[in-house]
């Protein structure tokens, strides 16, 4: 049987601190919910506008803009001792203005599942917090299982699914990326495109997907554009498998994952 979570990607990386830090500013959502999730939430004194979970936790922190253009002035007066960011989410001028200003910044890249994990483990391992291991650990060896189980699916029926993060211009995920890894551990092959390349409708349409689903809360896409697609004559329209999804399951790295392994491998064609 093949590795379950196959990563080119070198993710076991050096934090920037030598001790665990105190005072954090989260510019990820997804480790805003994580550092939550780890027992690490009172350790946070500012996070992005986007950083939604869990609400009770976040609702009396300070917020420093959006995850693409947080306030950089506002977080140096914070003076925190780590700022923790995403190369896929964050712009690279705004990671190195935090840089030149003295703001010690870890720059995390998950791009897998596999990816994931290791930073969770390096978290735990930065904040000398290990109370929530034997979850962490529980949750890997679950998705160990899904994967094999999807694997099986795979040979057997694939089940083709698009995911549009934009509709003008047509735009899909990327190959090599998280969400298309999150995809494929949960049971499905994902249509996908080049960065910055832009499909057209009869490139859809082409393509049969047996799933169309839109990510909410993590596009521009709402609930009502599951319309926009009903003109496609394809499988996912013909067995109304065009479906509206909490875009966090597929995008947002870290204990969200757990999530996403308890909801999507039913979702996909079952």
């Amino acid at each position: 049987m093949t590795d379950p979570v196959p990563s080119t990607y070198a993710y076991r990386m050096e934090t920037p601190v030598s001790r665990p830090p105190e005072r954090v500013v989260s510019l990820v959502p997804g480790i805003t919910e994580s550092l939550f999730d780890l027992n690490l939430g009172n350790r946070l004194i500012a996070i992005t506008d986007a950083c939604i979970y869990p609400p009770e936790g976040v609702a009396q922190l300070p917020r420093i803009g959006p995850p693409d253009k947080p306030q950089i002035n506002r977080i140096t007066e914070l003076r925190p001792s780590l700022v923790i960011a995403d190369s896929n989410l964050n712009r690279p001028e705004d990671l190195v203005a935090l840089k030149a200003a003295g703001v010690k910044t870890w720059v995390t890249a998950p791009q897998s599942m596999a990816d994931g994990f290791n930073l969770l483990w390096n978290l735990m391992h930065t904040f000398d917090e290990t109370s929530m291991v034997p979850r962490i650990r529980l949750v890997e060896q679950t998705m160990d299982w899904v994967w094999r189980m999807s694997e099986i699916k795979l040979e057997q029926n694939p089940c083709r699914v698009f995911v549009p993060l934009t509709l003008t211009p047509l735009k899909t995920i990327q190959a090599g990326s998280y969400a298309q890894d999150v995809l494929r551990i949960c049971g499905a092959v994902s249509m996908v495109a080049a960065p910055k390349e832009s499909l057209s409708w009869e490139d859809l349409d082409a393509s049969q997907p047996d799933m169309i689903l839109l990510p909410i809360g993590t596009s521009s896409l709402k609930t009502d554009d599951v319309e926009q697609f009903m003109h496609l004559d394809v499988p996912a329209v013909r067995y109304n498998r065009v479906i509206p999804i909490d875009g966090t399951l597929l995008f947002w790295v870290g204990t969200r994952m757990a999530h996403a392994l308890n909801i999507l491998p039913g979702l996909l064609c079952p």
